[in-house]
């Protein structure tokens, strides 16, 4: 990834560090007494996937047996749905809570959106909290709506939503800010839970060839738990955390804390903010869009703030501190209105405090203008876009959206080409597992999962640019691309192996290329032949490792 798409044949590893990338015969006298050859016999290197945009705790924490697996993978019906609940609550004493995580209307046989009806006649003495595939929306039953004290007569804060029904009684649908009412009387998990989770996490993470990651919006206590797990070889993982600024009462402190905080960057670098800003341009339809959605409504922003004057001033006096004290921040925007403030402030803050080059982006952007990306490539400002997600959502949205905003939802090509750099992401765990084999499938053909219709076929990228959105663009988001992102010398030792030629596969069948093994810094932590992942060091560690591929892109 550092020039053409041209294959090599052979890298050399020690240390954690790249030596060469090259011939196999010249790469050969650098192999002593000690040297481990892998012959990768045609399997494809390519470096290390960088997610830059994902939630680890809440990707481990929605697995079973903590959380049911409500994914289109797992359920088809809300009637299958029930089925679960009700077993669930087969086994729980009255009063603890019923966890669920994935379900996404467009996939449920129903064809609707369920209630809290659905579940009530087997689940009336548990709480039920079951989370849509975004994390925007939130099922409740009854029991669930009593304990939040969510009646009819309840207000929703400033972008939420509570459903009701033609009676005016709450459906259990709550969108947004008004699922904090369920999240507020709804106990948290355990710290024993969250630490298995985050392993859990990054078991999945080095399953899918991930060997960075952005973890997408924490409280700074939270930052203790990946110190101590790395520390203590609990975990193995390069992680970027972005401090979530609606968890801080005070941001400019908490920022000077966090700034004092004694981590390896090169594993745990603490250096960005996240502001989350609108919702969702789905069903939900609460991204902050200037043209109306079909059937009407604009959406609206979730800052907080009783107007919108307010919550744009909140936007800009967040960005303003961030971009004061050296921070980078990422907005999450998804709506063309609430993309257009959020450039707006990095713009205004880059002027006023001149600190060139921190690279703020938008997070998501998914109908970024083309007058918003023309502002970004002139400020250096980026975004990160999910092609998963639109793989898995398009079908469902030429009647939220139109045909038109649907097939340019995530302008991949008309970014780049007006010099914008894109990073792709999961979002992991929405719409299930963190997997870029699936993001390069849709960056490259904008089919719909659901039905085979291409959505935007004047925004597909080739398999370089692609993939490039995957490594070097993250490792640039990360303002990491002198030592990460390609596999050239001197670089980190992360890569993944890909079953096969990846240059000879058909775009439709790059999703289930299967991955055979995660090199992190040098040390195999996930080998498909063990069918598990590795927590240990490898033998490869501190010794030098040659692997002969026969194609191998570096």
């Amino acid at each position: 990834m550092a020039g053409a798409l041209v294959p090599a044949e052979a890298i050399a590893i020690r240390k954690g560090v790249v030596q060469a990338v090259g011939r196999t015969r010249e790469l050969r006298r650098l192999a002593d007494s000690r040297t481990e050859t892998i012959d990768l016999r045609g399997r494809t290197v390519i470096p290390g996937i960088n997610d830059g945009h994902f939630h680890p705790l809440g990707l481990g924490t929605n697995q079973p047996p903590l959380t049911l697996d409500l994914s289109r993978d797992a359920v088809s019906s809300i009637a299958e749905i029930r089925d679960l609940v009700a077993e669930a609550a087969a086994t729980k004493q009255p009063g603890e809570w019923i966890r669920g995580f994935g379900w996404d209307q467009g996939y449920l046989a129903e064809g609707r959106y369920p209630t809290r009806h659905d579940i009530d006649t087997v689940s009336p003495h548990n709480p039920a909290a079951l989370r849509e595939w975004s994390g925007h929306a939130l099922w409740a039953n009854s029991k669930a709506l009593e304990l939040a004290g969510i009646t009819r007569e309840t207000q929703p804060p400033p972008g939420g939503e509570i459903v009701k029904d033609g009676d005016g009684e709450p459906t259990g649908l709550l969108l947004e800010g008004a699922a904090g009412f369920v999240n507020a009387v709804m106990p948290d998990f355990t710290e024993a839970e969250k630490r298995r989770g985050l392993r859990i996490a990054v078991d999945i993470m080095h399953q899918h060839g991930i060997t960075s990651v952005t973890d997408a919006g924490i409280a700074l206590d939270d930052v203790q738990r990946y110190r101590d797990m790395l520390g203590s070889a609990g975990i193995r993982q390069r992680c970027t955390v972005m401090i979530a600024a609606s968890s801080t009462g005070d941001l400019r402190a908490t920022l000077l804390a966090a700034r004092e905080l004694e981590t390896d960057p090169a594993w745990l670098n603490v250096s960005q903010v996240k502001i989350y800003a609108d919702g969702v341009p789905t069903q939900a339809r609460t991204a902050w869009v200037s043209e109306p959605y079909v059937g009407g409504g604009y959406g609206g922003l979730t800052l907080p703030g009783g107007s919108v004057e307010e919550q744009l001033s909140i936007l800009h006096d967040w960005v303003m501190t961030a971009q004061e004290l050296g921070f980078q921040v990422g907005v999450h925007a998804t709506g063309d209105r609430t993309i257009h403030a959020a450039v707006d402030a990095f713009e205004a803050a880059t002027k006023r405090f001149h600190r060139p080059g921190l690279r703020h982006y938008v997070i998501h952007g998914d109908l970024t203008s083309v007058e918003d990306l023309r502002r970004m490539a002139r400020y250096g400002f980026t975004a990160s876009f999910n092609p998963q997600i639109k793989r898995s959502l398009s079908h469902q949205l030429v009647d939220v959206l139109g045909r038109a905003r649907t097939d340019y939802q995530w302008p991949y090509r008309t970014a780049l080409e007006l010099g914008v750099s894109i990073a792709s992401a999961s979002d992991a765990p929405v719409v299930g597992l963190p997997d870029f084999r699936e993001g390069l499938t849709a960056m490259l053909t904008r089919k719909s999962l659901a039905t085979g219709e291409v959505f935007g076929a004047g925004e597909t990228l080739d398999l370089r640019q692609a993939l490039a959105s995957y490594t070097t663009a993250g490792a640039w988001q990360d303002h990491a691309e002198r030592w990460k992102g390609t596999l050239t010398q001197g670089k980190a030792a992360d890569l993944v192996v890909l079953e096969g030629d990846l240059l000879r596969t058909p775009p439709d069948e790059i999703v289930d290329l299967p991955i055979d093994v995660s090199i992190l810094g040098g040390e195999v932590v996930y080998d498909s032949s063990t069918d598990e992942p590795i927590t240990t060091a490898s033998a490869a560690s501190g010794l030098a490792s040659y692997m002969t591929t026969g194609c191998c892109h570096g």
